[in-house]
């Protein structure tokens, strides 16, 4: 019992001292790779049928995943308990993005307050699957938010969370599934059929979590003075306004706090989305809206890390896991 629960204060606090160091390779780049390797084996193997190939890649990959980590866990361990437990606290805090979503949102920030747009442009397109080029500075400041609050969900929330219920093997399988989402689970031409599969998975794993975040990004709204009842007004009201029902959740709660509006229509790959705006326009978007985002963000990570802990403990009480 004491030891998940110092797993999960230790991966939360690395995460948010030292995020994604560039010098240690990253798991989730390998999770990439296996990903591209395999939609080429699959597309080859099953030219004609795309639906099953995809189906096959959002089944093994995720399967894969678990298994590695499990087995470099285990295999550490047995050569010490101390490794087993390093190994844990390392790849769980590798699946959390708490502090890599802020440095590179405060890149947008940095830019936006030099009055270099085509500069914060660049920054946000590195962050964001929207095209970028013809952003104003309040459009480029929306897409930050946005982003800062949608990751909140699938970056930290969730991952912790799965963290917390089957440790670091489970949490990079989650990542393996929304990994899968975001390289394959496009609505194009290419990935309609194929992709299909790992876009339901990823629907279907962040269902729970991502509306624990919402109510999280609420909790957070009361927690760091900002308008937490308008949060919950727009959250109770906008949290469905999105083509996926898990990503306006946290972005709808994060709307309401900043008493501004989010989201609306977008480009894509040069194509006009129509898409539903989210929060009302108490305001205008400003861009120290992107710290205040950063803040909402960083408190629903330590009460999310605070309500793991308490619910491993209750659960440790009831049934002496």
């Amino acid at each position: 019992m004491k030891t998940i629960l110092w797993l999960l204060i230790g991966a939360v606090v690395l995460d948010l001292v030292i995020g994604d160091p560039r010098w240690i390779p990253h798991p989730i780049c390998g999770i990439g790779k296996l990903i591209s390797a395999e939609e080429k084996l699959l597309r080859r193997l099953f030219p004609n049928r795309l639906r099953l190939a995809g189906k096959l890649l959002a089944v093994s990959v995720p399967l894969l995943s678990f298994a590695i980590t499990a087995l470099v866990v285990w295999g550490l361990a047995l050569i010490h308990p101390l490794l087993g437990f390093a190994a844990q606290l390392i790849l769980g805090s590798l699946t959390l993005a708490a502090k890599s979503l802020k440095t590179e949102s405060m890149k947008v920030y940095d830019r936006l307050k030099a009055e270099d747009l085509q500069g914060a442009r660049y920054a946000v397109s590195m962050i964001v699957g929207r095209d970028t080029q013809a952003l104003d500075a309040a459009g480029v400041t929306k897409a930050a938010v946005e982003t800062v609050a949608e990751n909140t969900s699938d970056g930290i929330i969730a991952p912790l969370c799965y963290f917390a219920i089957g440790g670091a093997p489970l949490a990079m399988c989650y990542k393996a599934v929304n990994t899968l989402d975001s390289m394959v689970g496009y609505k194009n031409d290419k990935y309609l059929e194929f992709g299909r599969a790992s876009a339901k998975l990823d629907d279907v794993v962040n269902f729970l979590p991502a509306r624990l975040a919402g109510l999280l990004m609420v909790a957070s709204a009361f927690v760091t003075g900002m308008d937490g009842k308008n949060a919950w007004r727009i959250f109770c009201r906008d949290r469905f306004n999105h083509a996926s029902p898990n990503s306006a959740q946290t972005e709808s709660a994060c709307a309401g706090a900043l008493q501004v509006q989010l989201a609306g229509n977008a480009y894509y790959f040069g194509k006009l989305y129509e898409k539903p705006t989210i929060g009302d326009p108490i305001r205008p978007v400003e861009s120290e809206d992107i710290v205040r985002a950063n803040r909402l963000m960083y408190c629903c990570d330590l009460l999310c890390l605070v309500l793991c802990c308490l619910v491993r403990g209750l659960v440790f009480w009831l049934i002496g896991w």
